[in-house]
């Protein structure tokens, strides 16, 4: 039986005192399994993820990574000492700073020597990052920021990868290279992702399982190969005939 590594149950939240965007959500993800949250926009996909990260804390519910409660562990605990790594839709790099640079801040409080091995070990997967070691973040394309913002919260070695969007603005073939850099992730350092995407037909192709969302609560839950042929899934989510093209 699978180790379960993020788990949320019962989790109401919001950003302001009247307003519950999050009526009572729960889901969870077994280890190195790959979970996306789906749904229109507004329907709590983000909130969730920044509930579980860290960002927001519950009105109500309980968050758990790895068996561990960690309801009102703020993301900057939860990142050292909960092996938890976070990659936010915009604004995932800093573009002033060389690629190395961006790097080294992903393991800034651990030692130097640390986050060098980890460089050049992810360098390896992802030669684009040490073709342009010494460039300037703003100099990469949309993808290859995007891959820089994954590599980045790789370097203190997560058990737990939290991805807000990471398809966001991208060109389908820049898209194809994301999604298949995530799914390296997985293989290379065996761990479990949670992401939020809209961009549905793609992230089911790699996910094991999937969670829809509307209106702050699950619609529909199960296993991604499974949602991909669901008639409900392809008339509220999917659209159509393009959906009849994943199947």
């Amino acid at each position: 039986m699978k180790q379960t590594t993020i788990l949320a149950e019962n989790i109401v939240a919001g950003y302001t005192p009247e307003v519950d965007i999050l009526q009572g959500i729960s889901l969870k993800a077994d280890a190195a399994e790959i979970v996306t949250l789906l749904g229109p926009n507004g329907c709590g996909k983000s909130t969730l993820l920044k509930s579980i990260a860290g960002y927001l804390i519950p009105r109500q519910g309980r968050v758990a990574l790895d068996g561990q409660d960690v309801t009102r562990v703020p993301v900057h605990i939860k990142i050292r000492h909960h092996r938890l790594g976070f990659v936010p839709q915009t604004e995932n790099v800093f573009a002033g700073l060389s690629v190395r640079d961006n790097l080294l801040v992903g393991g800034h409080y651990q030692s130097k020597a640390h986050n060098l091995r980890r460089i050049d070990a992810l360098c390896e997967p992802y030669p684009v990052l040490g073709r342009k070691l010494r460039a300037p973040a703003a100099s990469l394309s949309g993808g290859e920021r995007q891959i820089l913002a994954l590599a980045r919260a790789l370097v203190p070695e997560p058990s737990i990868l939290l991805l807000d969007e990471p398809s966001a603005g991208l060109s389908p073939k820049m898209l194809q290279e994301v999604f298949a850099a995530i799914l390296d992730v997985r293989r290379l350092e065996n761990v479990t992702i949670l992401m939020v995407e809209q961009n549905a037909m793609e992230a089911l192709r790699i996910s094991d399982r999937a969670y829809v969302l509307a209106m702050g609560k699950v619609a529909l839950e199960g296993k991604a190969a499974d949602l991909l042929q669901d008639e409900q899934m392809r008339e509220l989510y999917l659209g159509g005939e393009a959906a009849q093209e994943a199947v």
